[in-house]
């Protein structure tokens, strides 16, 4: 079963998320989570086994230049996790159908993602899913 995540559910989609984004805590995603979904232009969603919430995606509108696309706005695919047991059973993909509804449904016509470029399994999972690589990049900084 997979659900789109309301108040109700954002302590169990920010406890996956901080699974993924590790330098983040569960407690600070959870206020982010509820920001976002009062603003209106991200939705998540949970993929549970039984009542155990084993995945979560997380899909934004952009309305900035989108790279590869021509567009706007632009579903995005934020983020997407699976929990190592429960993953190669389609789960990540059914919650990558529900965001891509999900932005359609908002007046998309396109839908971008992106990964880092060490994040082997990213690359294979978005090559997989149909995703057209679209460009890449070598990002800078300087302290001023």
């Amino acid at each position: 079963m997979i659900v789109q995540v309301t108040e109700k559910d954002i302590n169990a989609a920010a406890s996956l998320a901080a699974l993924l984004w590790g330098h983040h805590s569960a407690a600070g995603l959870e206020e982010e989570f509820r920001q976002s979904l009062l603003q209106g232009d991200a939705q998540f969603f949970l993929k549970y086994d039984g009542d155990v919430p084993v995945g979560f995606a997380q899909c934004q509108l952009r309305h900035d230049y989108v790279e590869g696309t021509q567009t706007s706005p632009v579903g995005y695919l934020e983020g997407i996790f699976v929990k190592e047991e429960y993953r190669h059973r389609g789960y990540a993909k059914a919650l990558l159908e529900e965001c891509k509804k999900w932005a359609k449904a908002n007046g998309c016509s396109e839908f971008a993602s992106d990964c880092e470029i060490t994040n082997e399994s990213s690359f294979h999972f978005h090559k997989a899913v149909g995703f057209i690589e679209a460009n890449r990049i070598i990002c800078f900084t300087q302290d001023l």
